[in-house]
């Protein structure tokens, strides 16, 4: 199809009133144990290999990773001097083992990844023709998000669905966790002209929890136990994804094609990015990460990941087998498991269903965060979630390639407290060799002395190959995009494109140092027992006041400052090779400045420097929502207030049938922010002297609570005097 083709329809005040929701189909949602699994209760698979991985895979990939590890970990061994160690030495060598083969997993899957990438480029992509028989419940969970994204994204998604002939297959689900009071209105308004606008020829819902317990994966388990027994999957995406129909079709329908499968999760595209640091991440993407994620989806073939929002999930496999428990203690380490996604695919896949990555599905997209501090806080809210999976991976009957991925995201953190102290470490030697005397005789008699040992030759060629393994998954990405001759004229052609992989180098390499603090920080932060907290993500501008960044980056450039001086102190050898982690960490305020600026990122934007495919020809769907956002901006920004609501007996109408049932309340437990609000508004004589005694947080409670609201309603607009 060529366009998207959504229909004016004008907006009015609501004269029928819909529920928001469709009728409750409760089912049960057991909570799983980590701590005992019945292998007895594992399914058993209808198709006797559809739960069964190549082995021979794993070999190959984690087999010569593992080949690569012990080389370079004896090569450095050598290095050091294998006879004569100190303390400190053996210290380095722990930390490089550790880091290097973090690296190794990524360089030997990357290879694989690469000729699957080159070879799916020139074939037809295969699709299933089969009319979907099952029903789809898409959801779209939001926290304090713009809501005229959100709508817009929905309305041309189910446009597309609804021109292939299957709108019948998918129901549309807005599930709202937000807290502040505009932003509620803002998203009934904004649901109110959805459903005007394709009504006709879908079905929309819309619900919001007044307690938003366990965060996202609570409110989708909410959805299941209420509503997910109606339906045979669910297509889970975020606030900022985006889905070509002909990806979410496929989804199903491979979901309908094979009965063992558990959960099927894509590879989003980053699009939509104007600051620098954005456009780094979608360049990266759109140019790496295909090579990575084919290498990964292959290796882990059917015990592949769950990353939490763009896949599809078996109903019944994520009510039976994926219920999560609360973990033992306070947070940060116990509570709510924040990282859901992970210990999902591993429970699902432990119930016997498969988890695979579609890594040949292209049209699914999603957006990122602005600047460096936007990153920080999302990553702040990862790093908690991926170390709870300490607790989490030694989980009774887990498979052995699902520990690894809770691995993979404990390490993806780890690894910058641990590049830290390999550099610290590295300093510590170059330091001892200049001020510490050494001792050329022990205290056994020898003849002859024991003169420090280190090969700086093979130092030097250990250097060379690590760098090689670590830029092989880059350097085969662009290799994959020079040879496609589309997508290297999408990307601006081979000297724009050669460009931009250098700026994403330089770049990249300034900004490793930050990261590297940011998480460490991030990592220290947690262990001492402070808890992330839950905020919303920014999405377009990511600029910040000066004083605010100083403020941020403050303990970056003190730690840069105080390398330069060791450095400095010991050899300016020494400090060259130091240079490019200070040099980064030095300039983190004027880099976190520029990157996250709207009006530089646009200049480079227009200069096509680390352009994607997506850029030069947008995805029509990307297009189609851009065009339809200005008609949810104006339903948002025209979206009646609380009294307007409260007063008007249309809009009231429309108010109570999209709130939420509250369960009953226990006797003596009393809700401090409802029964204030109550206070206030019975002392109130009017609707607009009543919501200006109430602050954000009891008009949240009263937009949530029917009896609350109908006292406030209740009450006259205006003084009769």
């Amino acid at each position: 199809m060529d366009k998207i083709i959504v229909h004016d329809t004008p907006l009015s005040e609501p004269d029928i009133v819909e529920p928001g929701m469709p009728k409750e189909h409760f089912e049960a949602m057991p909570v799983q144990s980590l701590s005992d699994y019945d292998t007895s209760n594992k399914r058993t698979p209808i198709n006797p290999k559809g739960v069964k991985s190549q082995v021979l895979r794993r070999w190959l990939v984690l087999g010569s990773s593992l080949l690569l590890s012990i080389w370079g970990v004896n090569e450095m061994h050598t290095v050091l001097g294998a006879d004569n160690m100190t303390f400190i030495q053996y210290l380095f060598l722990i930390l490089f083992a550790l880091t290097f083969s973090w690296i190794t997993v990524a360089f030997s899957g990357s290879i694989v990844g690469f000729f699957l990438v080159c070879a799916q480029r020139l074939q037809k992509p295969k699709r299933l023709t089969n009319t979907l028989v099952g029903r789809t419940a898409v959801l779209m969970p939001t926290y304090n998000e713009d809501p005229d994204r959100i709508y817009a994204a929905i309305e041309v998604m189910a446009v597309e669905i609804a021109e292939s002939g299957e709108s019948k297959a998918f129901d549309w689900f807005v599930i709202s966790d937000t807290t502040d009071p505009e932003i509620v209105l803002k998203e009934e308004a904004g649901f109110h002209t959805l459903r005007q606008r394709i009504s006709h020829s879908t079905n929309v819902y819309y619900r919001r929890r007044q307690n938003n317990t366990a965060r996202k994966a609570g409110n989708v388990s909410d959805f299941c136990k209420r509503w997910g027994a109606s339906y045979d999957h669910l297509l889970v995406l975020d606030a900022d994804s985006l889905m070509e129909a002909d990806t979410m079709l496929e989804l199903a329908r491979r979901m309908e094609a094979d009965p063992d499968s558990g959960l099927i999760q894509t590879i989003p595209q980053l699009i939509n990015g104007t600051t620098l640091i954005a456009r780094l991440q979608q360049f990266s993407t759109c140019v790496y990460g295909p090579i990575v994620g084919t290498g990964l989806a292959w290796w882990t073939h059917k015990e592949g990941n769950f990353w939490g929002h763009n896949a599809i999930i078996r109903t019944k496999a994520m009510m039976s087998a994926a219920g999560l428990p609360d973990l033992k203690g306070a947070p940060p380490f116990g509570g709510h498991i924040l990282s859901h996604d992970f210990v999902e695919a591993s429970l699902i896949r432990r119930a016997g269903w498969s988890v695979t990555i579609a890594a040949d599905l292209y049209g699914s997209y999603e957006e990122c965060p602005p600047s460096i501090t936007d990153l920080a806080i999302r990553d702040r809210r990862w790093c908690q979630g991926n170390l709870q999976h300490g607790r989490i991976i030694t989980a009774k009957g887990l498979h052995w390639v699902s520990r690894s991925h809770l691995l993979t995201g404990i390490m993806s953190y780890l690894s910058s407290p641990l590049w830290l102290m390999l550099i610290l470490v590295g300093l510590a030697l170059s330091l001892q060799a200049e001020y510490i005397r050494p001792e050329y005789f022990s205290d056994q008699f020898s003849l002859f002395p024991t003169w420090p040992q280190m090969d700086a030759a093979r130092a030097l060629s250990l250097f060379a190959f690590t760098m090689v393994i670590l830029f092989t998954p880059k350097t085969l990405g662009l290799i994959s995009y020079m040879i496609h001759s589309p997508l290297r004229k999408r990307c601006g052609g081979f000297f724009i494109l050669m460009l931009s992989f250098i700026v994403e180098i330089i770049l990249s390499a300034m900004l490793a140092p930050i990261m590297m603090l940011i998480h460490t920080g991030a990592v220290f932060s947690i262990l001492i027992g402070q808890d992330s907290g839950w905020n919303p993500q920014r999405r377009d501008d990511g600029s910040l006041p000066v004083k605010h960044l100083i403020y941020r980056h403050r303990w970056h450039m003190i730690v840069g400052l105080l390398l330069t001086v060791a450095g400095y102190l010991n050899s300016l050898a020494l400090l060259a090779w130091l240079s490019p982690a200070i040099l980064g960490m030095l300039l983190s305020v004027p880099l976190s400045l520029l990157t996250g600026s709207w009006a530089v990122g646009n200049a480079v934007k227009k200069s096509t420097i680390l352009s994607t495919q997506y850029e030069k020809e947008k995805p029509i769907i990307q297009q189609a929502m851009d065009d339809t956002r200005s008609v949810y901006q104006t339903a948002v920004n025209n979206a009646p207030d609380l009294i307007e609501i409260a007063a008007n007996p249309k809009w009231r109408a429309v108010h109570l049938s999209l709130m939420d049932s509250i369960p009953l309340r226990a006797r003596g437990q009393i809700n401090v922010v409802e029964a204030t609000a109550t206070v206030k508004i019975l002392e109130a004589t009017t609707i607009v002297e009543a919501v200006s005694y109430l602050n954000k947080q009891e008009q949240t409670c009263v937009l949530g609570t029917p009896d609350l609201f109908k006292k406030l309603s209740s009450l006259p607009r205006y003084s009769e005097s």
